[in-house]
């Protein structure tokens, strides 16, 4: 755990949704969606793709576990999940967590292309 990183101090500040030993949910401090969740590995890692693969594992198993909650108290249409790896892919804190995203018939005009529509020039195909 980093004293500085606002995610490794995360379990002292917010409610958890569901945990592991290894990973923590909790839902998004600024959501684009009820339920929208966060999904982190409890060892401080930067990246993605620094991550042991014990602990993708482990962080998604928690994403299927924490579906089920979402699925219960909120009644989603669908689901984004997702990973800003970078700077350029818009990371804005330095510990890896994944978005468990609800999303609800209605909520954008056209959701064709889902995640896609991150760069929304390509979104349509």
């Amino acid at each position: 755990m980093s004293a500085d990183c606002i995610f490794c101090q995360s379990e002292l500040n917010r409610e958890i949704l569901a945990s592991t030993p290894m990973s923590l949910a909790f839902f998004d401090g600024f959501p684009v969606s009820p339920g929208h969740t966060l999904i982190i590995p409890r060892r401080h890692v930067a990246s993605f793709f620094d991550l042991t693969d014990e602990e993708v594992a482990d962080m998604l198993a928690l994403a299927r576990q924490v579906q089920t909650l979402l699925d219960n108290r909120f009644h989603p249409d669908g689901y984004n999940l997702g990973v800003n790896v970078g700077l350029a892919a818009g990371r804005s804190v330095f510990h890896v967590h994944v978005h468990l995203i609800p999303r609800y018939a209605g909520d954008v005009s056209d959701p064709k292309g889902g995640v896609r529509g991150v760069i929304p020039a390509k979104q349509k195909y």
